[in-house]
């Protein structure tokens, strides 16, 4: 399942394809989008803007497109005019004069003016990215011990895209090994040293994510710049104490961890 540096990687690529080129064409699948498509041509888009996994186009004449992949959807960057061969089902399409970005399977789908954006329902829900390189290790500080997250277990609130949106799994679970903690802990429970460390993981790990995930840098021993240190290795020796990884069960997602070092 794509996490918060996957669905920002996606939306650069779709930027570098589209970004400030006039529209030669705009199609939508949902009728209720139909009376946009004339609109969008010879506008352009301005930026993409992510809020965990949902994608805000906005486009140069104040209207954006928001979308949410949920559990199938997909975006594609192909040539002008190229339709793919794919069992997948097309609700979106905007192109320029040389490239199109399409959107597959995807089912939450709408346009909005500046207002709806909001108060859209899920755009109010959502915590700020950890992408969005204006959050500080202080705002997340602040909103670890806010009331409404203070008291709740790390294994359950790192999930919560009302916490921090762009958090997932592999990045739960990367968080906590790097600070040393169980994922039973809460913010409440913290030492100050404890909760600084913390608040700079849950924004360098996902950031390093985003930036090195997959480069490899070959002056280092270790290759990738980001690496999984726990997460898919269970039985596996922990580079930082020598015990093994386990692997458990937390809040219906698969966890790794190590319970030497993690206290």
């Amino acid at each position: 399942m794509p996490e918060g540096p996957e669905i920002r990687r996606a939306a650069d690529s779709l930027e570098a394809a589209i970004k400030g080129k006039p529209l030669t064409e705009a199609w939508f699948a949902f009728p209720q989008l139909k009376p946009f498509e004339s609109q969008l041509v010879g506008q352009s888009v301005t930026h993409i803007e992510t809020r965990g996994k949902a994608l805000l186009t906005h486009f140069s004449h104040n209207l954006t497109l928001y979308s949410h992949n949920q559990l199938y959807g997909v975006w594609r960057v192909v040539e002008a005019g190229e339709q793919p061969q794919t069992t997948r089902v097309l609700r979106v399409r905007l192109q320029t004069a040389d490239k199109a970005i399409l959107l597959y399977s995807a089912s939450d789908i709408e346009m909005l003016t500046p207002e709806q954006v909001l108060t859209h329902p899920f755009l109010q829900r959502v915590g700020p990215d950890v992408l969005d390189m204006r959050l500080t290790a202080s705002d997340v500080k602040a909103r670890l011990l806010s009331p409404a997250f203070r008291n709740r277990q790390f294994s359950g609130l790192f999930l919560d895209q009302a916490f921090l949106a762009g958090l997932g799994n592999y990045l739960r679970v990367e968080i906590l090994w790097e600070v040393g903690l169980a994922p039973q802990h809460k913010a409440s429970q913290l030492s100050d040293e404890q909760l600084e460390a913390l608040s700079h993981a849950l924004l360098d790990i996902p950031r390093l994510s985003y930036n090195t995930r997959g480069v490899v840098d070959e002056n280092k021993h270790h290759g990738a710049l980001f690496r999984f240190k726990v997460f898919h290795r269970a039985g596996k020796k922990c580079e930082r104490c020598g015990g093994i990884i386990d692997r458990m069960m937390l809040s219906s997602r698969p966890f790794y961890w190590c319970p030497h070092c993690q206290k």
